[in-house]
């Protein structure tokens, strides 16, 4: 029962903070859902028109990719205009309502060209969504708390991200479906309708359950200018910049591993199935970790967890490029998501620390945005390194975890003023 209490007491934030959660859990299935359905959707009859000389496996990259490049470079002008507004909730309901609408638009998606338009807007709504709810969850938190709820909305999202991709295929499979009322609609269309209906929910969600901080104020004089320089003198560059950038940094070193299956499979001489658990190990540390390592920084301090990480990083990046087992690669993912884990939610809880009033839609934005990018970049480098050797991007990664951890030692100070240091274990003379 004592473990019981403890895991129950993990979870226990403002009412707001976890229906939000719960909101960005439910999107999150419908958003997945069609990372696995969209490439099926193209590879199928149902899509046609012109492919603008482009084959059929580059078209789908463009169009997953497309949806977190749009996303990602909007984050920061949606993030400051609800920070001029002083409000949140209304632009996570427009973001809401966006998702909606574009995934019930996939039912009348007939070529290449509807699609980029639709994964575009889907893009464009998720950057409203976003920065107003990391600033909201920022927002009804307190420096004694913050990181704890940040794990918390980190992990149920996660949660929902995960799981969508388990039920889209077997949606998609086990179509088509005969409806009560005589109709009958494809797989595909039964993925969309899915993904429409949990965009839906979140916005009942939201509406019915969320609202605005009465302490939350317009900033109408805020510009759109992203400070690279220390503005106190004291580091180089200034610190939520440089969390931004170590953001970028581990999101392109975890994602090197997204487009190389074929080549990791051949190496390891594994299976598909292998190479899903292997890619799903990083989400399931992060699950697990992510409500209580954002709990222990608020206890122990931002930094030391946010540069543990990172230094967890090198080696669990750089050994992916020289193992030669399918278990060894299972367990260097887990080991980077547990260094994920330990730079996310502290990290957004420090830039959540340094956040004046009114701020946090634009300085949370900058590091969702970088990791947005990072996501991006990883992929799109581990695929351009491959053809050099196997172990080329990992290494690539692995440099760029050593500069990552460079900038959170030296220019990065602790946010909060009173905590517990970490005990260092002592071997004493036995």
């Amino acid at each position: 029962m004592g473990i019981g209490r403890r895991v129950v007491a993990q979870f226990l934030v403002d009412r707001r903070v976890l229906t939000l959660a719960f909101a960005r859990m439910a999107d999150g299935v419908g958003n997945s859902f069609l990372i696995i359905v969209i490439p099926l959707f193209i590879a199928s009859d149902a899509v046609g028109g012109a492919t603008f000389g482009l084959e059929e496996a580059m078209i789908i990259g463009i169009v997953l990719s497309l949806f977190g490049i749009v996303n990602s470079s909007f984050q920061p002008f949606t993030g400051r205009l609800s920070d001029r507004v002083g409000r949140r909730k209304p632009f996570i309901l427009v973001g809401l309502g966006g998702l909606t609408v574009t995934n019930l638009a996939y039912l009348f998606a007939e070529s290449y060209t509807s699609l980029l338009v639709i994964r575009g807007l889907q893009g464009l709504s998720v950057s409203f969504i976003v920065p107003a709810s990391v600033a909201l969850v920022n927002e009804l938190a307190t420096t004694g708390d913050r990181g704890g709820n940040m794990g918390v909305y980190n992990t149920f999202r996660l949660i929902g991200f995960g799981a969508g991709p388990i039920g889209a295929g077997a949606v998609v499979n086990l179509g088509p479906y005969t409806l009560p009322a005589g109709v009958t609609i494809s797989g595909f269309d039964a993925a969309f309708y899915v993904a429409a209906i949990t965009a839906a929910l979140s916005s009942v969600l939201v509406t019915i359950l969320v609202s605005d901080p009465d302490g939350t104020s317009a900033n109408a004089g805020a510009d759109l200018s992203i400070a690279i320089r220390d503005p106190t003198g004291k580091r180089l560059l200034d610190p939520i910049f440089t969390l931004g950038v170590v953001s970028l940094f581990m999101a392109a070193a975890i994602a090197l591993f997204a487009t190389i299956q074929p080549q990791v499979n051949a190496r390891l001489e594994q299976g598909s199935t292998w190479f899903g658990l292997q890619f799903a190990a990083f989400i399931l540390a992060q699950v697990l970790l992510q409500t209580p390592i954002g709990r222990a920084c608020d206890r122990y301090g931002r930094k030391p967890f946010i540069l543990g990480g990172m230094l967890l990083l090198i080696p669990s990046t750089l050994v992916q490029g020289f193992v030669v087992t399918s278990e060894t690669m299972l367990l260097a993912r887990l080991i980077q998501g547990i260094a994920g884990a330990m730079v996310f939610a502290p990290g957004l809880a420090l830039a959540g620390d340094l956040a004046g009033a009114g701020e946090s839609g634009s300085k949370l934005s900058i590091l969702t945005m970088s990791f947005g990018f990072g996501l991006a970049v990883g992929p799109l480098a581990s695929g351009a390194l491959i053809g050099y050797g196997f172990a080329v991007p990992f290494v690539f990664g692995t440099v760029l975890a050593v500069v990552g951890s460079i900038l959170v030692y030296t220019q990065i100070e602790e946010t909060l003023e009173t905590y517990t240091p970490l005990p260092i274990p002592t071997f004493g003379d036995d």
